[in-house]
């Protein structure tokens, strides 16, 4: 007889095809083979502070959920390096200069909702953004400081100098998910979370496409 699958492995396999689609897509495929511009990584940053402005706000409201509680870290926040980014990228004025695309703001609206109600979909937008970084975002950081020259100003989103082990955190991580108090039922609605929010991630890169073609044109 078969062992049944960990949570965090029927997470991992249900999403696989929905995470290759949002990593494959066309903007951000250009992006990672050089045909992307500085231009282009910037409105991908901004529409980035936007959506872990939501998340931290959210997670702070989490944060003494017993069911979220175990997920959160304060070594993944994000929003103090993606200012810093914006900053070297923009200027001093980013603040005034920024506006979120269309999906960002149903994506933010969504994280906001369930981060105020749900512990199960905060995680699911914890797990699908954090160790998204923790694994192809690091990746994508060291492809735009090649292509664009930096040093560690504009790329500091990706660098989680706090986390010595990547992989490690990531394990720990899926052995949360695994101990997590969820019924079958409950899994399900986490897991269908996760692909909404890889939803959100393909149609955001598909705005930052129509956003830049308007441009061109």
């Amino acid at each position: 007889m078969t062992d049944p699958i960990s949570f965090s492995t029927a997470l991992r396999e249900r999403s696989g095809a929905a995470h290759s689609g949002s990593e494959h897509s066309g903007f951000m495929a250009d992006l990672l083979r050089g045909e992307g511009t500085r231009e282009d990584y910037t409105a991908l940053v901004v529409q980035h502070w936007y959506i872990y402005a939501a998340l931290e706000t959210a997670t702070e409201r989490m944060r003494h959920d017993p069911i979220a509680a175990p997920f959160i870290s304060d070594r993944l926040t994000r929003i103090p390096a993606l200012e810093a980014d914006l900053e070297f990228l923009i200027g001093s004025d980013w603040r005034e200069s920024i506006a979120p695309l269309p999906t960002t703001r149903r994506y933010v609206e969504r994280i906001s909702q369930v981060g105020t109600v749900w512990a199960g979909g905060f995680v699911a937008h914890h797990y699908t953004r954090y160790l998204g970084d923790l694994s192809g975002g690091l990746y994508i950081g060291k492809v735009m400081k090649r292509q664009f020259g930096f040093e560690t100003n504009g790329i500091g989103f990706y660098l989680f100098d706090d986390i010595a082990d990547p992989a490690e955190f990531k394990n720990v991580y899926r052995e949360q998910l695994d101990a997590a108090p969820w019924d079958a039922v409950e899994r399900e609605r986490v897991i269908d979370e996760v692909l909404l929010a890889y939803r959100f991630n393909t149609e955001l890169f598909e705005d930052l496409a129509r956003a830049k073609a308007e441009l061109v044109a």
